[in-house]
């Protein structure tokens, strides 16, 4: 049996604190939007967005949306980390890049879940296109689980395709346009205001490095060789 190469101490304390902080952030600013900034001008032009946005709804949109938001629904995201996870390990023959597509994936998630149930934000006032539950707009799970999955994946596929650049520009394309056209389609359809879908994007992104730094960043891509650094001699 092969042993992992991670080290499950170190890992802790890397992870357990900045996620903490994450979290923390994510619920202050919420509350700070639904009890102090809302009745602002910032929060009116959050709905202004919402408004142009629904003003323009077309029937080819409306589809093009419901089918870019089915990409990051949870039965989605479920299902695709966790055939990835069982073919990162065999692909890679180690568990870092299973583990830390898992951990990116489960922190965004955790940390949205706990957010929404203090910030308790109404959904912008417009046409809502999706069924959802009417005090969950922020932040945008859709959004940042999109970041969580998709970016994740294309950092794992970088690190071991990153000496042929145009697979490297490949994976970023994707990963980045799915969880920016996500992050639309949720405006689009009214389900998320701006502000929302902006601090989903960022929550994604921190889970995604705060995973990378520990599982990622010290450990060799597999097929490298360590580099010696020799003594000059006089």
């Amino acid at each position: 049996m092969s042993k992992t190469s991670v080290d499950f101490k170190g890992v802790a304390r890397l992870i357990l604190l900045p996620l903490a902080i994450m979290a923390v952030l994510t619920i202050g600013v919420g509350l700070l939007i639904t009890k102090v900034l809302q009745t602002t001008t910032l929060i009116a032009n959050d709905q202004g967005v919402n408004e142009q946005l629904a003003d323009g709804r077309t029937a080819f949109l409306n589809d093009i949306t419901d089918k870019m938001t089915k990409l990051s629904d949870m039965p989605t995201i479920i299902i695709a980390t966790a055939v990835l996870i069982v073919v990162f390990r065999l692909a890679f023959k180690r568990w870092n890049e299973s583990i830390f597509l898992l951990l990116a994936v489960f922190s965004q998630s955790a940390i949205f879940l706990l957010a929404t149930v203090f910030s308790q934000r109404k959904r912008p006032l417009v046409q809502h296109l999706d069924p959802a539950p009417p005090t969950s707009s922020f932040p945008s799970g859709h959004t940042s689980a999109a970041v969580g999955f998709y970016c994740a994946v294309a950092l794992v596929l970088t690190l071991h395709t990153h000496r042929y650049k145009i697979l490297n520009v490949l994976w970023w394309a994707v990963g980045l346009a799915v969880p920016l056209g996500i992050a639309y389609s949720r405006m689009y359809r009214g389900m998320h205001h701006l502000s929302d879908v902006s601090w989903g994007l960022l929550l994604g992104a921190v889970c995604i490095a705060v995973a990378a730094n520990a599982l990622l960043r010290r450990q060799p891509v597999a097929g490298e060789r360590p580099v010696v650094r020799q003594k000059a001699t006089a």
